[in-house]
């Protein structure tokens, strides 16, 4: 994402009313702390942190940042979208933005399971893993969640929701003008109807759940989509909520502790029943809108340590912290002599943490950034190609339009 950051004093509202594509900085920062808690949770299951009387609790739910991911994404890719129903310019183009899309995750994400399924000794590395991982569709295919590789269950829904985002939109596409009003009742009612997926009886193959996959997540995207329609409408009741920034933040604090109760399902990797399934997604979109609300929806500018330069670099390499943080986590135990499940939380968190980071930069610097100027430049080539002689085409248009978010 590129664009200028907004400095001045004046609600944020009428600012993104204006500029439905500009960078929130905050977001980038909210984005890196996410990364971080999905570390979390990993690193305290694998410690045996999790079962722990009270604090296990918390640290195993410290899986809903994926929540946070998820109404991010719904945010960042939904805006265009709602601003193009209500006249604030033409959403970006379908062949364009999953170009964007593939752009942002495929390079580096590939290089992750290539570099895990090759090196990593306790990954299995049949061809089934091969195929599926690298074609994100672990979700579907039983036994191809392997070492190293088990956080990419959200990755793979995550890319189900890039594919489907046009067609929602699409399905929606009525609704412009004075009928945008309607968009939001919209999104909310197929959340609603979402939470009743863990209770069909849809047919999955043997060891998989039908409740991993997207439709069940949708609760968690829509909160980003009903904030994206929020933040190119006219500031109402909830943009004047949203300035109350620690009251939103106590109503995510609530959530989240709502969570840890037997209300969203027992401690563990044990399923939980339908009806906690259920409140879980619940909880997590509102907890994921809570804490998103005033960064969007009030004065960007008053957010300092979400916009600050060391939450914007962990923001920066946040994909890369998540797409290699098992990896190294599994290389942390043998290389410093530890027993897995056996403690030193604190010790082994902050060498993965460290570590996860020094490679994660590496990948945005060698694999993720090189990728996204090499599409820029075609884009901005072929651009310059289709061009009337005579015509000129802003840089900075064809470089937004180019990368996404």
């Amino acid at each position: 994402m590129t664009s200028s950051v907004r400095t001045s004093d004046a609600p944020a509202p009428a600012a993104t009313h204006d500029t439905p594509r500009g960078f929130i900085p905050a977001l980038e920062g909210m984005r890196g702390l996410a990364a971080l808690g999905v570390l979390v949770t990993h690193v305290a299951f694998q410690t045996g942190a999790t079962h722990t009387a009270i604090l296990g609790r918390i640290w195993g739910r410290f899986d809903l940042a994926v929540a946070v991911f998820f109404a991010l994404s719904g945010f960042l890719l939904w805006r265009g979208h709602a601003g193009a129903a209500r006249g604030l310019g033409p959403a970006q183009g379908m062949m364009r933005y999953w170009l964007s899309r593939a752009t942002r995750i495929l390079p580096a994400y590939w290089v992750a399971v290539a570099v895990v399924l090759t090196f990593l000794p306790t990954a299995h590395a049949s061809f089934r893993t091969w195929w599926a991982n690298l074609g994100l569709v672990q979700v579907f295919v039983p036994l191809t969640l392997t070492d190293g590789l088990t956080q990419m269950w959200s990755l793979s829904v995550e890319v189900a929701f890039y594919l489907v985002l046009p067609f929602l939109a699409l399905a929606l596409v009525r609704l412009r003008g004075s009928a945008a009003r309607l968009r939001i009742p919209a999104i909310v009612a197929l959340v609603a109807v979402s939470l009743t997926w863990a209770f069909l009886p849809v047919p999955a193959p043997e060891g998989i759940h039908h409740d991993n996959w997207l439709p069940g997540y949708l609760p968690w995207f829509g909160a980003g989509m009903v904030l994206a329609e929020l933040s190119v409408s006219t500031p109402g009741r909830m943009h004047r909520w949203a300035r109350h920034r620690v009251a939103m933040f106590l109503v995510a604090v609530a959530a989240f502790a709502l969570t840890t109760t037997e209300l969203a399902g027992p401690e563990g990797l044990v399923r939980p029943e339908p009806w906690q399934y259920a409140v879980k997604m619940a909880l997590g979109a509102v907890m994921s809108f809570a804490l998103m609300a005033p960064l969007v929806l009030s004065d960007t500018s008053r957010h300092r340590f979400l916009a600050s330069p060391a939450a914007l670099a962990v923001g920066r390499w946040s994909y890369g912290i998540f797409i290699w943080h098992l990896a190294v986590l599994s290389i942390v135990f043998p290389v410093f002599g530890l027993v897995p499940f056996a403690g030193h939380f604190v010790y082994v968190l902050v060498l993965t943490v460290v570590l996860s980071i020094a490679v994660a930069s590496a990948s945005y610097a060698l694999v993720e950034e090189p990728a996204r100027r090499a599409v820029i430049r075609w884009n901005t080539r072929r651009a310059a190609a289709e061009r009337p002689s005579g015509s000129t085409a802003s840089p900075a248009a064809i470089n937004a339009t180019s990368t996404g978010n």
